[in-house]
């Protein structure tokens, strides 16, 4: 039975992972920080450690076969943030490389390209622009997980049970608006969160030969309408919706006057689609018949300390 080591294992993601772990019935250690793991797995053990702090770190590998790292800081002070994703990963694969851990996989995001539009990319053809932080040093971690030989997954909207960003953000957007914003025909890459659980443990358990890249984005195949998108989410909050069409400048000034920003605006109206096929080849996995709409559920919004 391997032995897999999962890090933010009381956050969304994490949580997630684990429920897939143990579906799969690996031996599992669920590292946390201040929260218990979000999902209850009789026989895993956890562990408490702080990844701002490498001395609680020492030993939490031993015996490990595969660390599968999920754990992020989102947003906070600067050099909080660096301290966790940067610092922290960097620490963390040191000891892993001390205990003799022989794979590595970190969950990233494709928001270390920064803002602009993506259409169909693959890794190897974007250059990294990371514009916040986070972004910042999420990219300092997955250098210093390709240098230990580690695989780097890079989603883009994840949505699902105990979601707090994507939903309730779009959310947002929906109730400021009184209308669509130029029919919202932005295609967009999208996973549920229980596909990224069955992506990321595929990654780590695949036969190293079967891994033809270092980083791969991680979603769905086909990219979904902004419009599909929205119309989903609205219906599963049960909002109206609108007969109007917008410009973007309407939309940008509907949004200032309930005081919200336009970035996520502008994630709805300009391609973001990231070509994902290579992962879900390289791990010979049926991805399904893409987006329906369903998983989606309005949470009760986001929290800049989340931990994936």
């Amino acid at each position: 039975m391997l032995t897999v080591l999962i890090t933010g294992a009381s956050g969304f993601i994490g949580g997630h992972v684990t429920r897939e772990g143990a579906r799969r019935g690996l031996d599992l250690r669920l590292l946390t920080h201040s929260r218990p793991p979000a999902v209850a797995v009789p026989g895993a053990r956890t562990v408490r450690a702080d990844l701002a702090d490498p001395g609680s770190l020492r030993g939490i590998c031993d015996g490990a076969d595969v660390l599968l790292h999920c754990a992020s800081r989102i947003g906070g002070a600067p050099e909080a943030n660096e301290a966790v994703n940067a610092r922290g990963t960097a620490a963390l694969l040191a000891e892993a490389r001390r205990a003799g851990v022989p794979r590595v996989v970190y969950l990233s995001t494709a928001s270390v390209y920064g803002r602009g539009t993506f259409r169909g990319e693959r890794p190897e053809r974007v250059p990294r622009n990371p514009g916040s932080p986070t972004s910042l040093n999420r990219a300092a971690a997955e250098d210093a997980v390709i240098a230990a030989g580690g695989t780097v997954l890079r989603p883009h909207l994840v949505y699902g049970e105990g979601d707090t960003w994507v939903v309730p953000g779009a959310l947002r957007i929906l109730r400021a608006l009184p209308g669509t914003v130029e029919g919202w025909p932005a295609l967009l890459s999208a996973v549920s969160v229980a596909d990224l659980a069955r992506l990321l443990l595929g990654a780590a358990l695949a036969p190293a030969p079967d891994l033809t890249a270092s980083v791969y984005h991680a979603a769905h195949p086909a990219p979904v309408t902004a419009g599909a998108f929205l119309r989903a989410v609205a219906a599963a909050a049960g909002l109206p919706w609108p007969d109007r069409d917008l410009t973007l400048a309407q939309a940008r000034a509907a949004l200032a006057g309930h005081g919200q920003s336009p970035h996520g605006l502008e994630m709805l109206t300009t391609d973001h689609w990231f070509d994902s096929a290579q992962l879900w080849a390289d791990l010979r996995t049926d991805p399904g018949p893409g987006f329906d709409g369903s998983g989606l559920a309005p949470g009760p919004g986001g929290s800049s300390e989340t931990t994936a």
